[in-house]
Order: C-alpha cells, then sequence, then structure tokens
C-alpha cells in the first residue's frame, strides 16, 4: 500500500479524489489538509510516502508548504496539483524538488497512477504541464518573483524582508528591478503585471 496526505481547500474535490484514490489502487489516505498550514502539520506527523498538494492554496501556499516541508524532510516525495502550471510557479517547484505536477482536471486513474511512479523513485509531469514550462519570457529573476509574489500578498517593505530574510534595501532594489523591467510605477502594480503574465 501507498501512504498519502492529501492537500487542497477545496473540499468537494479533496473528498472526491480521496475516496476515489482508495478505490483506484493500492492507495491509503493517512489524512486531509485544506491550507498550507494543516499540509505541513499532517505531512510531518503522518510521514506519508507521498504528499498530494495543490498548488493554489488560501494562506500558506502549496510552494510555501512544499519549502517548510523539505526544511524538516528534505526526501518527502511530492506530487503537486495545479490548474494554472505558471511557467515560474513550476520552476520553483522544481527547485524545491517536486517530483511529480499534474493537472487537476486528470482523471483519478491517472493520477494514481502518477502517486505510484513517484513512490517507485521515478519523477512525472504531465507534457501539457511541461510543454508550459518551455514557454518562459519572463525576465524576472527568482529573488525579483519571489519579493513580488510577497508584495502581491499586500505585505510592506519591512514585511517583505522579514519573510525573506532579506535587508529592507535590498528588497527596494529587488522592486526597483521589477519595477523597470516590468515598465510599471508602483511595486504593486508590477506584481499585477507579473500575476498577469504568468511569471508568479
Amino acid at each position: 500500500m501507498t501512504s498519502v496526505v492529501l492537500a487542497d481547500d477545496e473540499a468537494l474535490l479533496r473528498k472526491a479524489l480521496a475516496a476515489l484514490l482508495t478505490l483506484e489502487g493500492e492507495i491509503t489516505v493517512l489524512a486531509e489538509a485544506q491550507d498550507g498550514a494543516s499540509a505541513v502539520e499532517a505531512t510531518l506527523r503522518h510521514r506519508p510516502d507521498v504528499l498530494v498538494i495543490d498548488l493554489e492554496m488560501p494562506g500558506v501556499d502549496g510552494l510555501g508548504a512544499v519549502a517548510e516541508i523539505r526544511r524538516v524532510q528534505p526526501d518527502q516525495v511530492i506530487l503537486m496539483l495545479t490548474r494554472h502550471a505558471r511557467p515560474g510557479v513550476l520552476r520553483k517547484a522544481l527547485k524545491l524538488g517536486v517530483q511529480g505536477f499534474v493537472s487537476k482536471s486528470a482523471e483519478p486513474a491517472h493520477i494514481t497512477a502518477v502517486i505510484n511512479t513517484l513512490h517507485e523513485g521515478r519523477r512525472w509531469i504531465d507534457p501539457d504541464v511541461s510543454a508550459l514550462a518551455v514557454v518562459d519570457d519572463c525576465p524576472l529573476t527568482d529573488r525579483e518573483i519571489d519579493v513580488l509574489r510577497v508584495t502581491g500578498d499586500g505585505y510592506s517593505v519591512a514585511e517583505i524582508a522579514i519573510r525573506l530574510r532579506l535587508a529592507q534595501g535590498t528588497v527596494r532594489n529587488y522592486l526597483s528591478n521589477a519595477m523597470q523591467k516590468t515598465q510599471t510605477r508602483t511595486r504593486h502594480d508590477a506584481a499585477r503585471y507579473a500575476r498577469e503574465h504568468d511569471w508568479l
């Protein structure tokens, strides 16, 4: 049996997937989580063979949860589900060591097969997801993307500096560079522009 923790903020979808996964194959759902923080807590407590986590969740998103889990359990196998696989997000997920990437619209049988593939030590990225990763016209650096992502959450420069463990001057430099590259007048406009272009 392959054990999983299933994290998704959409209760209906999460519960349906939990039921279908156990029907599809030899998979045991150890716990369900409705947001990033509870995904971290459940994964560290249950230590599943595979964490199946949604990318877009309120509060701590999928990437934030994965980064936190990786610090404590660097070998945790992770399958990320997403509706919109932006190139920048996919790059970041792969850097964090996410082994699998599947569209949320995939059939449960396919998700089950990918879970088993990852459990066997292999990797999997859905073709439509990997195709998006190749089309990457983003001029922003990874750090500029990090700063804009946190800016989009409404934090001040001081709060961004604390969250990203950077000096405030460094944060301002990244924001200034991002505003120049996006040809926008404020950091919030830059964050909005980057989101509209699927760079975050």
